[in-house]
């Protein structure tokens, strides 16, 4: 298995379950610092993920623009760029019960939001949570550092007005095969000793695996929420 198939796994092709679909990468990874107000400084917000040096989203500047009525937004790039994981360091999740997030998406009549891996496929917005000391690997105990909140995904990303909401004792999906419900010590511990939070965007082969725009798109969140 290459290196980026490990950073960012294969989509679960399962149709019984969108849970079960298209797991991919987490946000930068760091010991657990000083959190942030919920994401609300759109300059805590990293475009990335950046993995050994590599900043795997392309042609993007490191940091969302802020907004003068608050929130923050992120002009999508056309391909061969791409946006692949928006995440600010948070700490810990114990005793949160649910992460929200409301965002509007602008673009003209025809615009289409792309997957980087497939792009005739729909694109997807999926919340996200990466436990600190990943190594990268997604092997072993690190299988379940990264967590996806795929049964809420928005799929496709689609212009509006949208909110997204996850609980934190829901169905959340791991790197490969792992689930909170398969794993719920390992998910316990992910959750007490998270660091990142934020999204992901992709589809095709993975929920982290990138998305560009056809045309003049934006997406803009107005709020982030870890409640």
């Amino acid at each position: 298995m290459s290196t980026e198939s490990r950073i960012m796994p294969p989509v679960r092709t399962t149709l019984l379950a969108l849970s079960a679909l298209l797991a991919g990468c987490g946000g930068p990874a760091a010991a657990s610092g000083e959190t942030t107000s919920n994401g609300s400084d759109a300059r805590a917000w990293t475009i990335g993920p950046i993995i050994r040096g590599r900043n795997y989203s392309i042609d993007m500047p490191l940091h969302p623009t802020p907004r003068r009525s608050g929130g923050f937004q992120i002009d999508l790039p056309r391909d061969p760029g791409s946006v692949h994981y928006v995440t600010f360091r948070h700490g810990s999740l114990a005793g949160k019960k649910r992460i929200v997030m409301r965002y509007r998406v602008e673009m003209a009549p025809g615009v289409r939001i792309i997957p980087s891996t497939e792009p005739k496929g729909p694109s997807i917005l999926t919340l996200y949570f990466q436990r600190a000391g990943d190594n990268w690997g997604g092997k072993g105990r690190f299988e379940t550092y990264r967590w996806f909140a795929t049964f809420a995904s928005h799929m496709p990303i689609e212009a509006g007005d949208h909110e997204m909401v996850a609980p934190l004792d829901g169905a959340w999906t791991a790197i490969q095969s792992s689930s909170a419900r398969s794993d719920p010590a390992a998910f316990r511990a992910a959750l007490s000793e998270a660091d990142q939070v934020g999204f992901v965007l992709g589809g095709g082969s993975g929920y982290g695996h990138g998305v560009s725009a056809n045309g003049p798109a934006r997406l803009i969140v107005t709020s982030f929420r870890v409640e």
